[in-house]
């Protein structure tokens, strides 16, 4: 059995049963220490439901209100406009249908989106389509960005969203959310953005973005699983996706998870507090990184360079396939990820990569790592030791591999 320490350590790349390097944070992060006290001081002593008259309830209802209060000015907005969810899937599925269906009624059925979204979006707008909505997907560069002016180009009269990520969950491209933002509030179109890779590493501010409704995930940014936000702006209708009580104003029915409440809005708390010089010590981690992988032959960068989210690192390797190079890796020390973790365990190629321009052949030979506050340079000095010599290998067992290097088949990478 392997086990992943969460911390730093000074021993690294150990065999099996030792202390591995964790780098699948875009996948999901350790709960943090603070956030895990939240957590089981709630689970002990907040234990009445917030609904309840009593004082016990009426404790829990406080507990539930300061979290609600602490995530409103970590996105710069106001307390009634944040609406606690199970994570990030619910709250883009709840977004997108509640600006659709209020479209619908004004005989507005047009959405944009792109076509690198996660598929949280993607499979809702696929529904929609079902419904009669028309969806137009943009298509982005080979560095993964969509451009304002592409959005602008593609609002039409009946255009009733929207939908564009705030950073790619799989090559880490950061969107010019501010700018699509504005285009958006002056066409009076709804704007959503899923930020669930963006929260408690990007600064986000709701209000000077212009973004109607936003979604994020606790587990993203060291807070614990099953638990989510989704912001509405003020004036923006939502509808419930659970029918039942009165809770989260209506719009979310079902008892509030106090205990993973309290603990994410603690964690969001403390990333955004620290965030710019964890954002500084994972750059420097990140750029190693990418600097020591980009000498590994016919091999590539996915994303783009600068633009892209401080803790992310993604390569395709030509020659290999990514779920081998995870395996071997992981037998190394290392956990990393050969794309996005909701899909890891499809045969087919990431749609991400497909969409910069990856062939399938390519696309296969992916590796994501994605990095925390708890990951030191030493880590990355052995993945850069580490992984060229896994590529190695795995190529020198490859027929496809032996065909390009005899000159029989050219290579595709340079």
């Amino acid at each position: 059995m392997i086990y992943c320490m969460y911390y730093p350590t000074k021993t690294v790349g150990k065999k099996r049963g030792t202390v591995m390097i964790y780098t699948d944070n875009a996948a999901t992060t350790p709960i943090s220490p603070s956030a895990a006290q939240t957590f089981t001081k709630c689970l002990n002593e907040v234990y009445g439901n917030p609904s309840s008259l009593h004082s016990i309830g009426q404790k829990a209802a406080e507990v539930l209100f300061e979290a609600r209060q602490t995530v409103a000015q970590c996105l710069n907005c106001q307390p009634r406009e944040i609406y606690f969810t199970s994570g990030g899937s619910e709250a883009d599925n709840q977004a997108i249908r509640s600006a659709a269906h209020a479209g619908k009624k004004k005989g507005k059925l047009h959405i944009i989106s792109t076509s690198v979204e996660h598929h949280a979006v993607l499979h809702t707008l696929d529904r929609l389509k079902d419904e009669g909505f028309e969806v137009q997907l943009l298509e982005v560069g080979e560095t993964g960005l969509v451009t304002p002016q592409q959005v602008a180009d593609a609002i039409r009269e009946d255009t009733c969203l929207v939908s564009v990520m705030y950073a790619n969950n799989e090559i880490g491209t950061v969107m010019p959310i501010a700018e699509i933002g504005e285009i958006c509030r002056a066409r009076g179109v709804t704007f959503h953005t899923d930020a669930v890779q963006a929260a408690g590493h990007l600064h986000i501010d709701v209000s000077k973005q212009n973004i109607d409704m936003l979604s994020l995930s606790g587990h993203k940014f060291h807070g614990p699983k099953g638990v989510g936000v989704l912001y509405a702006r003020k004036g923006v209708a939502l509808e419930s996706l659970i029918d039942g009580g009165a809770q989260e104003r209506g719009k979310r029915a079902g008892t509030e998870n106090i205990p993973a409440i309290a603990a994410m809005a603690q964690a969001l708390k403390e990333a955004c507090s620290e965030m710019d010089e964890v954002a500084r010590q994972e750059t420097a981690i990140r750029d190693r990184i990418i600097q020591g992988l980009s000498e590994i032959p016919h091999s590539i960068l996915n994303g783009d360079r600068d633009k892209r989210l401080p803790n992310n690192v993604s390569f395709c390797f030509e020659g290999i396939e990514g779920e081998s190079l995870l395996l071997m890796l992981d037998e190394k020390g290392i956990c990393g990820s050969s794309g996005s973790a909701c899909t890891s365990g499809s045969l087919d190629p990431s749609h991400v990569l497909l969409a910069i321009g990856r062939i399938h052949e390519i696309a296969h030979g992916s590796l994501r790592l994605s990095l925390s506050k708890y990951n030191t340079m030493e880590e990355a000095e052995y993945i850069i030791k580490t992984v060229p010599g896994v590529v190695e290998y795995l190529r020198s067992f490859s027929p496809l591999w032996k065909d390009k290097v005899s000159g029989k088949n050219p290579f595709i990478l340079k």
